[in-house]
Protein backbone atom coordinates (compact mmCIF):
# COMPACT_ATOMS: atom_id res chain seq x y z
CA UNK A 1 0.00 0.00 0.00
CA UNK A 2 1.33 3.41 -1.12
CA UNK A 3 0.54 6.26 1.27
CA UNK A 4 1.93 8.57 -0.49
CA UNK A 5 1.32 9.16 -4.62
CA UNK A 6 5.54 9.51 -5.53
CA UNK A 7 4.66 10.22 -9.19
CA UNK A 8 3.77 13.69 -10.12
CA UNK A 9 4.42 14.57 -6.71
CA UNK A 10 8.10 14.14 -6.96
CA UNK A 11 8.57 14.58 -10.21
CA UNK A 12 7.18 18.36 -9.90
CA UNK A 13 9.32 18.50 -6.42
CA UNK A 14 12.40 17.38 -8.41
CA UNK A 15 12.04 19.94 -11.29
CA UNK A 16 11.52 22.75 -8.82
CA UNK A 17 14.74 21.46 -6.62
CA UNK A 18 16.83 20.78 -9.95
CA UNK A 19 15.98 24.34 -11.44
CA UNK A 20 17.50 25.48 -8.26
CA UNK A 21 20.18 23.09 -8.45
CA UNK A 22 21.27 24.56 -12.05
CA UNK A 23 20.90 28.14 -11.30
CA UNK A 24 23.89 27.72 -8.66
CA UNK A 25 25.71 25.64 -10.02
CA UNK A 26 25.40 22.74 -6.87
CA UNK A 27 25.31 19.39 -7.24
CA UNK A 28 22.05 17.87 -5.95
CA UNK A 29 22.36 15.41 -3.12
CA UNK A 30 20.42 12.50 -2.74
CA UNK A 31 19.94 10.84 0.86
CA UNK A 32 18.17 7.75 0.99
CA UNK A 33 16.54 6.83 4.11
CA UNK A 34 15.17 3.25 4.74
CA UNK A 35 12.65 2.78 7.43
CA UNK A 36 10.76 0.51 9.88
CA UNK A 37 9.32 1.15 13.06
CA UNK A 38 12.06 3.79 14.21
CA UNK A 39 9.70 6.68 15.07
CA UNK A 40 11.62 7.64 18.09
CA UNK A 41 14.41 8.73 16.37
CA UNK A 42 13.43 8.88 12.33
CA UNK A 43 12.88 12.73 13.43
CA UNK A 44 16.45 13.39 14.13
CA UNK A 45 17.63 11.93 10.83
CA UNK A 46 14.98 13.71 9.10
CA UNK A 47 16.24 17.14 10.87
CA UNK A 48 19.65 16.47 10.42
CA UNK A 49 19.28 16.54 6.75
CA UNK A 50 16.88 19.53 6.87
CA UNK A 51 19.00 21.83 8.71
CA UNK A 52 22.31 20.77 6.64
CA UNK A 53 23.54 24.47 5.24
CA UNK A 54 23.61 23.05 1.73
CA UNK A 55 20.03 23.34 0.18
CA UNK A 56 20.63 21.50 -2.84
CA UNK A 57 19.25 17.74 -1.41
CA UNK A 58 16.37 15.44 -1.46
CA UNK A 59 15.32 13.38 1.27
CA UNK A 60 13.80 10.11 -0.11
CA UNK A 61 12.21 8.29 2.68
CA UNK A 62 11.77 4.55 2.36
CA UNK A 63 9.02 2.90 4.87
CA UNK A 64 8.44 -0.77 5.57
CA UNK A 65 4.77 0.27 6.80
CA UNK A 66 5.71 0.88 10.21
CA UNK A 67 2.92 0.61 12.71
CA UNK A 68 4.68 2.98 15.46
CA UNK A 69 3.56 6.48 14.39
CA UNK A 70 6.25 6.61 11.90
CA UNK A 71 4.21 6.94 8.80
CA UNK A 72 1.68 10.05 10.83
CA UNK A 73 5.08 11.48 11.55
CA UNK A 74 6.05 11.40 8.00
CA UNK A 75 3.02 12.52 6.53
CA UNK A 76 2.26 15.37 9.01
CA UNK A 77 5.98 16.59 8.20
CA UNK A 78 5.54 16.47 4.34
CA UNK A 79 2.97 18.84 4.87
CA UNK A 80 5.43 21.34 6.07
CA UNK A 81 6.66 23.93 3.86
CA UNK A 82 10.54 23.12 5.22
CA UNK A 83 10.18 19.86 4.64
CA UNK A 84 9.85 20.24 0.96
CA UNK A 85 12.64 18.26 -0.37
CA UNK A 86 11.82 15.79 1.61
CA UNK A 87 9.55 12.67 -0.28
CA UNK A 88 8.35 9.70 1.61
CA UNK A 89 6.57 5.73 0.82
CA UNK A 90 5.15 3.85 2.50
CA UNK A 91 4.89 0.04 1.57
CA UNK A 92 5.63 -3.78 2.16
CA UNK A 93 9.04 -4.60 1.40
CA UNK A 94 11.51 -7.06 1.75
CA UNK A 95 13.76 -5.48 3.99
CA UNK A 96 16.21 -2.57 4.18
CA UNK A 97 18.16 -3.90 1.36
CA UNK A 98 14.75 -3.56 -1.06
CA UNK A 99 14.15 -0.63 0.78
CA UNK A 100 17.48 1.23 -0.11
CA UNK A 101 17.59 -0.14 -3.72
CA UNK A 102 13.74 1.70 -4.59
CA UNK A 103 15.62 4.96 -2.92
CA UNK A 104 18.44 4.69 -4.75
CA UNK A 105 16.45 4.12 -8.05
CA UNK A 106 14.61 6.92 -7.20
CA UNK A 107 17.89 9.28 -6.90
CA UNK A 108 18.27 12.23 -8.95
CA UNK A 109 21.59 13.59 -7.03
CA UNK A 110 24.97 13.94 -8.47
CA UNK A 111 25.79 12.48 -5.20
CA UNK A 112 23.91 9.86 -3.22
CA UNK A 113 23.80 9.04 0.43
CA UNK A 114 22.59 6.24 2.86
CA UNK A 115 21.34 7.58 5.69
CA UNK A 116 19.74 5.10 8.20
CA UNK A 117 16.44 5.84 10.19
CA UNK A 118 18.08 6.05 13.87
CA UNK A 119 21.64 7.81 12.87
CA UNK A 120 21.81 11.60 11.60
CA UNK A 121 24.53 13.96 10.11
CA UNK A 122 26.75 16.48 11.62
CA UNK A 123 26.31 20.10 10.66
CA UNK A 124 28.41 20.63 8.03
CA UNK A 125 28.26 17.25 6.14
CA UNK A 126 27.21 18.02 2.98
CA UNK A 127 29.68 21.10 2.33
CA UNK A 128 32.57 18.82 2.58
CA UNK A 129 31.30 15.85 0.55
CA UNK A 130 30.51 18.35 -2.21
CA UNK A 131 34.17 20.00 -1.33
CA UNK A 132 35.48 16.55 -1.79
CA UNK A 133 33.93 15.30 -5.23
CA UNK A 134 34.59 18.63 -6.76
CA UNK A 135 38.26 17.76 -5.66
CA UNK A 136 38.48 14.42 -6.45
CA UNK A 137 36.52 13.55 -9.51
CA UNK A 138 38.21 10.48 -10.13
CA UNK A 139 36.65 9.03 -7.05
CA UNK A 140 33.32 7.34 -7.02
CA UNK A 141 33.18 6.45 -3.13
CA UNK A 142 33.83 8.94 0.00
CA UNK A 143 33.55 7.49 3.51
CA UNK A 144 34.42 10.06 6.67
CA UNK A 145 34.85 9.58 10.53
CA UNK A 146 31.34 9.18 12.78
CA UNK A 147 30.65 9.51 16.50
CA UNK A 148 29.05 6.46 17.94
CA UNK A 149 26.29 7.57 20.43
CA UNK A 150 23.90 6.45 22.78
CA UNK A 151 20.03 5.92 22.36
CA UNK A 152 19.37 9.22 24.05
CA UNK A 153 21.86 10.72 21.31
CA UNK A 154 24.90 11.16 23.74
CA UNK A 155 28.32 10.56 22.37
CA UNK A 156 30.22 7.38 24.12
CA UNK A 157 33.24 7.16 21.20
CA UNK A 158 34.98 9.13 18.37
CA UNK A 159 35.51 6.50 15.53
CA UNK A 160 37.88 7.54 13.56
CA UNK A 161 38.80 5.42 10.10
CA UNK A 162 42.14 4.37 7.78
CA UNK A 163 42.38 4.87 4.14
CA UNK A 164 40.60 2.62 1.94
CA UNK A 165 42.66 -0.95 2.25
CA UNK A 166 40.57 -3.75 -0.13
CA UNK A 167 42.54 -6.48 2.30
CA UNK A 168 41.14 -5.13 5.47
CA UNK A 169 37.82 -4.75 3.80
CA UNK A 170 37.59 -8.31 3.26
CA UNK A 171 38.99 -9.78 5.92
CA UNK A 172 38.78 -7.42 8.78
CA UNK A 173 36.22 -8.98 11.56
CA UNK A 174 34.00 -5.98 11.01
CA UNK A 175 33.06 -3.47 8.53
CA UNK A 176 35.12 -0.67 9.22
CA UNK A 177 33.17 1.87 6.08
CA UNK A 178 30.76 2.86 7.98
CA UNK A 179 27.19 3.47 5.52
CA UNK A 180 26.11 6.33 7.75
CA UNK A 181 29.00 8.23 6.48
CA UNK A 182 29.37 7.26 2.92
CA UNK A 183 28.55 8.92 0.17
CA UNK A 184 28.50 7.85 -3.69
CA UNK A 185 29.35 9.08 -6.99
CA UNK A 186 25.94 8.53 -9.63
CA UNK A 187 27.17 6.62 -12.25
CA UNK A 188 27.60 3.64 -9.47
CA UNK A 189 24.08 3.11 -9.46
CA UNK A 190 24.01 4.14 -13.36
CA UNK A 191 26.15 1.46 -14.02
CA UNK A 192 23.80 -1.11 -12.30
CA UNK A 193 25.45 -1.41 -9.27
CA UNK A 194 22.59 -1.98 -6.40
CA UNK A 195 22.77 -4.06 -3.32
CA UNK A 196 22.07 -7.65 -2.88
CA UNK A 197 18.75 -8.02 -1.99
CA UNK A 198 19.06 -11.32 -0.29
CA UNK A 199 20.95 -10.27 2.35
CA UNK A 200 20.21 -7.95 5.33
CA UNK A 201 23.16 -8.13 7.43
CA UNK A 202 25.87 -7.60 5.89
CA UNK A 203 24.46 -6.17 2.48
CA UNK A 204 26.71 -3.34 3.31
CA UNK A 205 29.84 -5.26 3.22
CA UNK A 206 28.89 -7.11 -0.10
CA UNK A 207 28.40 -4.39 -1.92
CA UNK A 208 31.46 -2.48 -0.86
CA UNK A 209 33.60 -5.67 -1.79
CA UNK A 210 31.86 -5.99 -5.28
CA UNK A 211 32.49 -1.96 -5.87
CA UNK A 212 35.87 -2.63 -5.39
CA UNK A 213 36.30 -5.76 -7.50
CA UNK A 214 34.58 -3.68 -10.13
CA UNK A 215 37.59 -1.24 -9.86
CA UNK A 216 35.46 2.04 -8.46
CA UNK A 217 37.60 4.02 -6.12
CA UNK A 218 37.20 4.98 -2.41
CA UNK A 219 38.42 7.51 -0.36
CA UNK A 220 38.46 8.48 3.17
CA UNK A 221 37.68 11.83 4.33
CA UNK A 222 39.16 12.56 8.17
CA UNK A 223 35.93 14.59 8.84
CA UNK A 224 33.04 13.78 11.70
CA UNK A 225 30.12 13.46 9.27
CA UNK A 226 27.89 11.38 11.23
CA UNK A 227 26.75 10.16 14.26
CA UNK A 228 25.76 6.35 14.61
CA UNK A 229 22.98 5.50 16.86
CA UNK A 230 23.75 2.74 19.25
CA UNK A 231 20.46 0.99 19.95
CA UNK A 232 19.02 -1.82 21.57
CA UNK A 233 16.17 -2.43 18.26
CA UNK A 234 19.04 -1.62 15.65
CA UNK A 235 20.60 -4.75 13.61
CA UNK A 236 23.80 -4.42 15.59
CA UNK A 237 22.57 -4.68 19.02
CA UNK A 238 19.27 -7.03 18.49
CA UNK A 239 21.27 -9.87 16.16
CA UNK A 240 24.94 -10.47 16.47
CA UNK A 241 25.37 -13.62 15.71
CA UNK A 242 23.40 -13.61 12.46
CA UNK A 243 25.15 -10.40 11.36
CA UNK A 244 28.30 -12.26 12.50
CA UNK A 245 27.23 -15.74 10.26
CA UNK A 246 26.18 -13.36 7.03
CA UNK A 247 29.42 -11.68 7.42
CA UNK A 248 31.27 -14.62 7.47
CA UNK A 249 29.43 -16.27 4.20
CA UNK A 250 29.90 -12.86 1.87
CA UNK A 251 33.75 -13.09 2.94
CA UNK A 252 33.90 -16.93 1.76
CA UNK A 253 32.14 -15.69 -1.33
CA UNK A 254 34.33 -13.20 -2.28
CA UNK A 255 37.32 -15.32 -1.65
CA UNK A 256 36.83 -18.30 -3.35
CA UNK A 257 40.45 -19.83 -2.32
CA UNK A 258 38.67 -20.13 1.44
CA UNK A 259 36.14 -22.04 -0.21
CA UNK A 260 38.40 -24.49 -1.83
CA UNK A 261 40.44 -26.18 1.15
CA UNK A 262 39.18 -29.46 2.00
CA UNK A 263 39.87 -29.05 5.30
CA UNK A 264 37.28 -27.34 7.79
CA UNK A 265 39.97 -26.68 10.21
CA UNK A 266 42.42 -25.11 7.64
CA UNK A 267 40.24 -22.84 6.19
CA UNK A 268 39.56 -21.52 10.39
CA UNK A 269 42.90 -21.27 10.74
CA UNK A 270 44.00 -19.29 7.64
CA UNK A 271 40.70 -17.69 8.25
CA UNK A 272 41.65 -16.40 11.69
CA UNK A 273 44.63 -15.76 10.33
CA UNK A 274 43.97 -13.87 7.01
CA UNK A 275 41.40 -11.80 10.11
CA UNK A 276 44.44 -11.01 12.21
CA UNK A 277 46.08 -9.25 10.20
CA UNK A 278 43.58 -7.42 9.13
CA UNK A 279 42.86 -6.26 12.65
CA UNK A 280 46.82 -5.63 12.92
CA UNK A 281 46.91 -3.63 9.99
CA UNK A 282 43.98 -1.37 10.20
CA UNK A 283 44.77 -1.03 14.66
CA UNK A 284 48.35 -0.15 13.78
CA UNK A 285 47.50 2.67 11.65
CA UNK A 286 44.66 4.23 13.48
CA UNK A 287 47.49 3.73 16.39
CA UNK A 288 50.30 6.08 14.07
CA UNK A 289 47.19 8.55 13.10
CA UNK A 290 46.79 9.35 17.31
CA UNK A 291 43.57 8.25 16.83
CA UNK A 292 43.15 6.35 19.93
CA UNK A 293 44.35 9.60 22.14
CA UNK A 294 41.66 11.64 20.56
CA UNK A 295 39.58 8.63 21.89
CA UNK A 296 41.19 8.32 25.29
CA UNK A 297 40.59 11.88 26.32
CA UNK A 298 36.56 11.83 25.17
CA UNK A 299 36.69 9.09 27.83
CA UNK A 300 38.30 11.02 30.43
CA UNK A 301 36.11 14.19 30.06
CA UNK A 302 33.04 11.68 30.22
CA UNK A 303 34.34 10.42 33.59
CA UNK A 304 35.19 14.01 34.77
CA UNK A 305 31.42 15.11 33.85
Amino acid sequence: MVLTNLGPLIEQAHLVILVQHLMKYAPLISIVTPSFNQALFIEEALESVRLQENEHFEHLVIDGMSTDGTVDLLHTRAKNKKDRNMFWVSEKDSGQSEALNKGFRLAKGEIIGWLNSDDRYRAGCFEQIVQAFEDNPEVDIFYGDYLMVDEMGKVVEIRREIEFSAFILLYHRILYIPTTATFFRRRVFEEGNWLNEKLQYAMDLEFFIRLSKRGYRFKHIPQLLADFRMQSNSKTCSSPDRQRLEHQQVVFAAAPFLRRLKSPRSRALIFTLLQSIAVVRRYSEKMLRGYYWEQLRLRLSLIEM
